[in-house]
């Protein structure tokens, strides 16, 4: 069974974000990081704990072609997504997401 998603504002904001920058580097990048992201999102839709946890009930899936991290927690039939963020960014800022 898959699992429903739900972004929540901030991590929307996040991909929005990094999408914008992607394509300011260079025309369809920012499409290609939306496609990955994408991808990233419904395998864990179909394998929620193929992740690990990283702190306490908040797990991550890491994105193949670009360094990003989308930070979930699964909650009954639903996951939920916290933040999408570059690997070099400051783990407390998801962390006050949570």
């Amino acid at each position: 069974m898959t699992a429903s998603i739900y972004l929540r504002p901030e991590a929307e904001q996040d991909i929005e974000e990094a999408a914008a920058w992607y394509e300011d580097q260079a025309d369809g990048l920012g499409h290609e990081f939306i496609d990955e992201v994408l991808v990233t999102l419904n395998r864990l839709a179909a394998l929620p704990s193929l992740y690990p946890a990283i702190h306490r009930n908040t797990q991550r899936a890491l994105t193949h072609r670009f360094p990003f991290g989308i930070y979930y927690r699964v909650e009954s039939e639903q996951i939920v997504v916290v933040a999408v963020m570059h690997g070099s960014r400051n783990p407390s800022r998801w962390k006050a997401r949570t």
